[in-house]
């Protein structure tokens, strides 16, 4: 399979375009071709097109990558220009797939059996080029955004893969429908969207084949229904690709934002040990931890680690923070803590308004900075 990212070419040329997607739907159709019933009705398939799908195009994309093609040009216009290109593209195969599509596909699914490739009738294997087509552009898509905004995945760790996949596919909690984002989708269209994302929950199975098995009968849904005599394999390849463009794009640019916060707090402070207590005394003020807040933690500590050489064993084994002993922290620090105030009132606002318990907070820290000057 190719190894390299569809380029979105400067031309526009739809004949270039179609070439490309058929040059990458022949190479899928190879890949089908050496699946068996038995993969496809398990979802062992999309544990195997993971494996095509990025284990060699991850060694050789990266941000060094992207920058020797756009040089100069800001993350979020290159990931702008990279979700149309693979909304565009997913439309082309879409096209070229729904002719071939059948009423009988949807029944074919569930009676599949064996092992053996033969076994694989011809109409569920223009179903699964359909799928796997966009299934990998879409989680190539989702990597090369991260990548673009420099969120560090090891795709080697399961739960970074598992992340890969849940922003990739939208499958967390079917966020792209209730998100807002389904309103860049002309409204003719909005309800085959949100029937297409009703049932996107997954929960306690992380395995690969459940994850295979999902999207397949999530995508059974195109077969054979007409949209205003455009066919529905060309509207939903467009508009999920497009939506989960939109949606990688809003995760892993506010986890960049995110680690970026933590990266400056870190490289300003001038106490940056105390600065690990007071952040996390702002956080568990509401008795409560939201993603962001837990993702800048974490970000915080590897940067005081890594600029200042600070590790605090103490603060990692604590189970209840006292305000009471980071006051005697506060006193026992000399000179000017405003970098300090400073910093409580970014971390207080990382995952939106602060909160009452939060200002309260902030305010006794205030009180006793400006005592000291």
């Amino acid at each position: 399979m190719t190894e390299a990212p569809i380029d979105p070419a400067d031309t526009g040329d739809d004949d270039a375009d179609r070439k490309v997607v058929e040059q990458e739907q022949a190479e899928i159709r190879e890949f089908i071709k050496g699946l068996s019933a038995d993969d496809i009705k398990s979802g062992n398939w999309f544990t195997k097109l993971s494996a095509h799908a990025l284990n060699s195009y991850t060694n050789k994309v990266d941000w060094q990558y992207f920058q020797e093609r756009y040089a100069g040009v800001p993350a979020d216009a290159i990931v702008d220009q990279r979700i149309k290109m693979a909304a565009r593209y997913a439309a082309l195969e879409g096209g070229l797939s729904a002719g071939a599509y059948t009423a009988a596909v949807a029944a074919t699914i569930g009676s599949l059996g064996g092992a053996s490739p033969a076994t694989v009738p011809a109409a569920v294997a223009t179903l699964m080029v359909d799928v796997a087509f966009v299934t990998r552009l879409q989680l190539r898509l989702a990597y090369d955004i991260a990548v673009l905004y420099r969120v560090p995945l090891d795709l080697s760790d399961p739960d970074d893969m598992w992340k890969l996949i849940r922003v990739a596919f939208t499958i967390k909690s079917g966020e792209v429908v209730r998100g807002g984002v389904v309103k860049a989708v002309p409204a003719m269209v909005r309800p085959v969207i949100k029937r297409f994302y009703s049932k996107a929950v997954l929960t306690a199975a992380k395995g690969l084949p459940f994850v295979g098995k999902f999207l397949l009968q999530r995508n059974v849904i195109k077969i054979g229904i007409p949209v205003v005599g455009v066919p529905l394999a060309v509207v939903l390849n467009r508009y999920t690709t497009l939506l989960a463009g939109r949606h990688a794009q809003a995760v892993f640019r506010n986890e960049a934002r995110v680690i970026e916060l933590a990266e400056n707090l870190s490289k300003q402070s001038q106490h940056p040990a105390l600065m690990l207590w007071v952040a996390w005394l702002v956080i568990r003020a509401d008795h409560k931890i939201s993603d962001d807040e837990t993702l800048l933690m974490r970000h915080l500590v590897r940067q005081v680690r890594e600029q200042h050489q600070v590790v605090d064993e103490q603060l990692a084994h604590l189970v209840d923070i006292d305000s009471a002993e980071v006051w005697l922290r506060i006193d026992a620090e000399p000179g000017d803590l405003s970098d300090i105030l400073d910093m409580a009132d970014k971390v207080a606002t990382v995952d939106g308004a602060a909160s009452a318990r939060e200002k309260a907070v902030i305010s006794e820290l205030g009180d006793r900075c400006r005592h000291r000057v």
